[in-house]
């Protein structure tokens, strides 16, 4: 099958409409139709209801979206493998969840590069239910995730138990400052402790809240790895008697993947874990 047609597809799936996705893809709206229509023609079924509101999925639709994805991705990852440079023998594709970015994904990074110089590296940073869905598609060999999704077909394995504590500032005690740590932080969060999250300085980013609690005072709960060397400073101080939370850190990769470059980005990942480094944000 033509991948243009999977590819146009998918973007009025996206856009919603045939007028959206023509001017996206830089087409004429006569030409995404004829391409759908070979498409359905193709699959024998109709894949869009085309209404005053816009293009809807039919149900072959919503059961095709996920091949489509799959071919566009499994067609765009072959052809990063057969474009690499001539001293690059294998293209891999990590990501991490965006609290992990900085510093784990920077770390695994350095330590792919000096492991494995002949590696052609592409990273990806995203929401974990956004990773997952690459990794199932096949476009991502192994991610780093707070809480992962245990589908079938996919190995979830702890790689460090993190814990999140209650600091604050040695300056100031105030404000108090919430950290979207996620769902489950939340919950633990709102059965244990007296103070509203709803009434806190809030944060979606844990760096973010980090760098204003040291410049601005405040208190919050924070990975163990980050505050210690600010503890250590005396800029930070540990809350003493106040819960803490389980917070491990997981990688997660397809059972199906056998491939020794798999391993080998695992055990780097493992062995950047088992430094002294600092986490500084």
């Amino acid at each position: 099958m033509d991948i243009g047609l999977a590819k146009t597809f998918l973007e009025i799936m996206a856009s919603g409409t045939f007028i959206e996705a023509a001017r996206k893809l830089n087409l004429t709206q006569t030409a995404i139709t004829t391409r759908i229509k070979n498409l359905e023609s193709q699959l024998n079924c109709k894949l869009f209801i085309r209404n005053r509101s816009g293009a809807k999925l039919t149900r072959e639709g919503e059961v095709f979206a996920k091949y489509a994805l799959t071919l566009v991705q499994t067609w765009e990852t072959a052809q990063s493998q057969l474009q690499l440079p001539v001293n690059q023998s294998k293209s891999i594709h990590i990501g991490a969840d965006i609290s992990l970015w900085n510093p784990l994904m920077t770390h695994w990074l350095e330590e792919i590069t000096n492991s494995h110089a002949d590696y052609n590296i592409h990273s990806e940073v995203d929401h974990t239910n956004k990773l997952v869905e690459q990794l199932q598609a096949g476009s991502l060999d192994a991610i780093v995730v707070h809480q992962p999704n245990y589908f079938s077909g996919l190995v979830v394995e702890q790689v460090v138990e993190e814990k999140l504590i209650h600091v604050q500032s040695t300056v100031s005690a105030t404000p108090n400052l919430f950290v979207d740590w996620g769902r489950e932080f939340k919950d633990n969060f709102d059965s244990v402790l007296p103070v509203p999250r709803q009434a806190a300085l809030s944060f979606s980013l844990g760096p973010l809240a980090l760098k204003y609690m040291l410049n601005q005072g405040g208190n919050g709960y924070f990975r163990t790895r980050v505050v210690e060397p600010h503890i250590q400073s005396g800029k930070l101080e540990k809350i003493s008697n106040s819960p803490e939370f389980s917070y491990p850190i997981y990688v997660i990769y397809r059972s199906d993947n056998s491939a020794e470059s798999l391993q080998n980005i695992l055990n780097c990942l493992k062995k950047c874990l088992t430094t002294n480094t600092p986490w500084l944000v």
